[in-house]
């Protein structure tokens, strides 16, 4: 397996936090299932060799999108594939989607959206050249023109919301929604409306869920245990933070910071 991440331009930082590659040959009789957690972040998705299915319950499938957006989440997705497969991300930060594309953040909350669907020819013709380019320097070249070129169409501004949210992030979600709202000189409704349209959550729920991110950069401390990583994650106890990982993730943190958990893989090249 591969994986790694690209920075994106000085341009873009603000908005994209990392373009990322993943391959896998996958071998004959053993499909390779990947699961997707619960995040804060948004991400572009372009499976240029290979296509999954989404796993609907144990006797049902559903076909995957070849490119769109995985919306930020607030639980887990798996998906199956029996062949060889690329995929390329773009990482976004999560008042991109509507600085960038002019969508609300909540409409695709806990969505995938097919980008034709989403973005009409405009999402097509970005799919084919995502999917004929000649490797992932030219996909960077790509994606970082398309994403440029809407920052200048949308004239994306930066309310105060937006250092709310990476306020938020760079504390790990150990935040208080009052004293954020007062902060801002707004009612906690107002606030929490405001919020919402650009990171489509509560500023409660996306605290939960990037705090539950910040105790995933655990993985691979075997020195640590789960009491140790809930109080440095800002947990209340280790029943609180079992709560919200498995809610998170569908999984025990035990078994997940075992390194035998199902879609860890990439965490170990």
């Amino acid at each position: 397996m591969k994986y790694y991440t690209l920075p994106p331009s000085p341009r873009l930082a603000k908005f994209v936090k990392a373009f990322w590659v993943l391959e896998h040959d996958v071998q004959s009789g053993m499909p390779y299932i990947h699961r997707t957690l619960a995040d804060g972040f948004a991400e572009l998705v372009f499976h240029y060799k290979g296509r999954f299915d989404e796993i609907i319950s144990a006797d049902q499938t559903t076909s995957s999108f070849s490119s769109g957006i995985h919306g930020q989440s607030q639980t887990f997705r798996r998906f199956i594939i029996q062949e060889d497969f690329g995929i390329f991300g773009v990482y976004l930060y999560p008042f991109a989607i509507p600085a960038l594309l002019g969508i609300p953040a909540d409409e695709v909350t806990n969505e995938m959206p097919d980008l034709h669907a989403l973005l009409g020819n405009k999402g097509k013709e970005l799919e084919d050249k995502m999917m004929l380019a000649a490797d992932h320097v030219a996909r960077v070249e790509i994606i970082s023109s398309f994403l440029e070129a809407c920052l200048v169409k949308n004239r994306a501004y930066e309310p105060a919301v937006f250092s709310v949210i990476n306020h938020i992030i760079e504390n790990k979600g150990l935040t208080n929604v009052r004293d954020l709202a007062a902060q801002n000189f707004l009612s906690t409704r107002q606030f929490e409306r405001k919020f919402k349209a650009f990171s489509g959550f509560s500023p409660k729920l996306f605290s939960r869920i990037t705090r539950f991110q910040s105790a995933l950069g655990a993985y691979g401390r075997l020195d640590k245990s789960l009491t140790e990583i809930a109080y440095e994650c800002g947990y209340y106890d280790q029943s609180h933070f079992i709560h919200d990982f498995k809610a998170f993730s569908g999984q025990h943190p035990r078994f997940y910071f075992s390194g035998k958990a199902e879609g860890t893989e990439y965490r170990d090249v």
